[in-house]
C-alpha cells in the first residue's frame, strides 16, 4: 500500500463506521503517513485504542473496502498488538495524528515508540526500517533507556531487543 491508498482506505473505513474511534497506526504504515518515508507497506499495523470498537467487530466493513480499493484482505493487521507491552507509559504524549474524519482518528506512534517496537520485532526486514527511524531523529538513547528498564522487569525478549539495537547503533556509528 501507498500513501494515497492508506488514506483513501481511512477515508472509507471512517465513512462505514457509526460511532467514534480511535485507531493507533504503528509499522510501516506509521512510518510513511505520519513521517513521510519513502516505502510501501502490504499492510497497515493498526489496534483500535480508547474505543468501544473493535476490529472483529468491522470484519465485514474492512472486507468491503478491500474489495473496493483492491486492498489485500488483511489490510489492518493487529499483529503489532503483541507487542504493545513494550511501550513506555507515556507513548501517548508522542503520538501523531494522520488522519481525521467524521468518526475516525488515525494516530501513529513517535519515532521513539516505533524503534521501540522494531526492536522486539527484531526481523531482518526491521532493520532498515530501524536504521531510517534513527537517521530521521528517532532517540536512540530513549529507546535504549526505556528497553534496559523492561529488562530489569525481566519482559520477554527485552534482551534480544536490545542486542538488536546495540548491533544496529554499532553499524551505524552511533553512541548512547
Amino acid at each position: 500500500m501507498n500513501k494515497k491508498q492508506m488514506v483513501n482506505a481511512f477515508d472509507e473505513l471512517d465513512k462505514k463506521l457509526k460511532k467514534p474511534a480511535n485507531l493507533l497506526l504503528g509499522g510501516g504504515g506509521a512510518m510513511v503517513l505520519a513521517y513521510d518515508f519513502p516505502l510501501a507497506t502490504h499492510d497497515l499495523d493498526a489496534v483500535f485504542y480508547k474505543s468501544s470498537i473493535t476490529l472483529a467487530e468491522i470484519g465485514k466493513e474492512i472486507a468491503d473496502i478491500s474489495k473496493k480499493l483492491s486492498l489485500p484482505p488483511d489490510w489492518i493487521n493487529p499483529y503489532f498488538d503483541t507487542f504493545l507491552y513494550t511501550l513506555p507509559k507515556d507513548y501517548e504524549a508522542r503520538l501523531k495524528t494522520i488522519f481525521k474524519g467524521k468518526n475516525l482518528i488515525v494516530n501513529a506512534l513517535g519515532l521513539e515508540d516505533l524503534l521501540i517496537l522494531k526492536c522486539f520485532a527484531g526481523r531482518d526486514k526491521d532493520i532498515p526500517h530501524a536504521r531510517a527511524l534513527i537517521k530521521k531523529g528517532a532517540k536512540a538513547d530513549f529507546a535504549t533507556q526505556h528497553i534496559e528498564g523492561l529488562i530489569l522487569l525481566n519482559i520477554p525478549k527485552a534482551k534480544e531487543a536490545k542486542q538488536f539495537l546495540y548491533d544496529l547503533l554499532d553499524e551505524l556509528d552511533v553512541s548512547c
